[in-house]
């Protein structure tokens, strides 16, 4: 697949099996022990104690510390010490259990869905409702409000930590997608640099990559702005994709029946009641291209039902089911229409009175330019009359 990202990253995530560590690391893990046994009390992080008991969950949480401090113990002690003091002063263990009301946010401007293909947890952020001026002053218009803000946007990220494993070789980090369409960089300005400090102070080592999508051309100013505020390990998790590429770059990393509908893929909020996505089949469409998926063996009385997208899309689509006896005429289920870009997956079914296939077009002659894209289906065959 062709790259979509103007940045290659770098990171590699750590096992956190002891066994994979230079001696100078497990010494620092060592020290970093002794140091917060003779300086601190048992507090737990995430529910994990820290000290006592050989726990590689606790070895887990230290080695993010380490690693953020590039393993300089004193500095790895005091943001642990730091963490933990803000976390009992913030509340951060009983957060889950709150109300926030924000709830025309939830699922719009920061939400857990789905995981990648290694497992990670998804947060996707998007704040472009913020362009709004009326919902700005709403969210954002004073002091209290942000801290409020805040408040919530750490309440989200804890529940993706509660789906991590703490365990060497398991999930220990998340996914953080950031969509910056209509991104209103000025007035965020402030709320972005609490949100960033605040999560490379109190979260060391909690993101795997960080994919921002829907890039706007002045994103370099931004990044300028930012880029003091972050290290250079946080950096090199960044993967960055242009305008009209979102769909092509969240493949490369989440599957797209895990991929928002809005984003390219074919995952509707309605889908995580469920249970687990059922697994689509991806291919690309050339420019100049048209391709013809045929779903045979559909038997009479049967009914098909599929979901199919291209991202971005920009050309024709159509269905049409064909019966096998010969000297009967296709049936078109869904007339040649021409795709927006922006439009979300098909979602359609068919109920068959005869024997024959369904035949789905995506036809990309009039674009130079390749697409991903995905579909899936299932065939419910009629009840056995008795």
């Amino acid at each position: 697949m062709e790259a979509a990202s103007l940045r290659t990253p770098s990171f590699k995530e750590d096992t956190y099996f002891i066994s994979h560590l230079k001696n100078s690391e497990r010494k620092a893990l060592k020290e970093l022990k002794d140091k917060l046994m003779s300086t601190h009390g048992p507090d737990p992080m995430w529910g994990i104690p820290l000290l006592g008991n050989a726990d590689e969950r606790a070895d887990v949480i230290l080695l993010k510390f380490l690693r953020a401090r590039d393993f300089r113990v004193q500095d790895s002690l005091n943001m642990l010490l730091k963490c933990l003091a803000w976390r009992k002063d913030f509340g951060a263990d009983v957060i889950l259990e709150e109300d926030l009301g924000f709830k025309e946010l939830e699922g719009a401007v920061a939400y857990m869905h789905g995981f990648d293909r290694e497992g990670h947890p998804v947060c996707y952020n998007a704040y472009g409702v913020f362009k709004d001026k009326e919902m700005y002053e709403k969210i954002f218009g004073d002091d209290e409000k942000l801290k409020k803000f805040l408040r919530w946007r750490v309440q989200v990220l804890e529940r993706g930590i509660k789906l991590l494993h703490f365990k060497p070789g398991g999930v220990n980090s998340i996914i953080q997608v950031t969509d910056l369409k209509n991104m209103p960089k000025r007035e965020l300005r402030v709320a972005s640099n609490h949100i960033l400090s605040l999560f490379q102070d109190n979260y060391p080592e909690m993101v795997a990559r960080k994919i921002f999508i829907n890039v706007p051309w002045y994103f370099s100013l931004l990044y300028s702005m930012f880029s003091p505020l972050l290290t250079q390990r946080t950096k090199s998790k960044f993967v960055i994709s242009k305008e009209g590429n979102a769909a092509e770059t969240l493949y490369k990393f989440i599957r797209p029946e895990d991929v928002p509908v809005q984003y390219g893929g074919l995952s509707r909020p309605s889908d995580v009641l469920s249970g687990p996505p059922k697994p689509a089949s991806e291919f690309t469409v050339k420019g100049g291209e048209k391709v013809n998926i045929q779903i045979e063996g559909i038997e009479g009385g049967a009914t098909i039902t599929w979901d199919i997208v291209v991202g971005g899309w920009e050309l024709e689509y159509s269905a049409e089911f064909i019966p096998n006896a010969e000297g009967t005429y296709t049936i078109a289920v869904e007339k040649p229409r021409r795709m927006a870009a922006n439009e979300e997956a098909i979602h359609n079914s068919f109920a068959a009175t005869e024997a024959g296939k369904l035949v789905l077009s995506v036809d990309n002659s009039a674009s130079r330019r390749r697409k991903v894209a995905a579909y899936r289906y299932v065939v419910r065959k009629s009840a056995a009359v008795s």
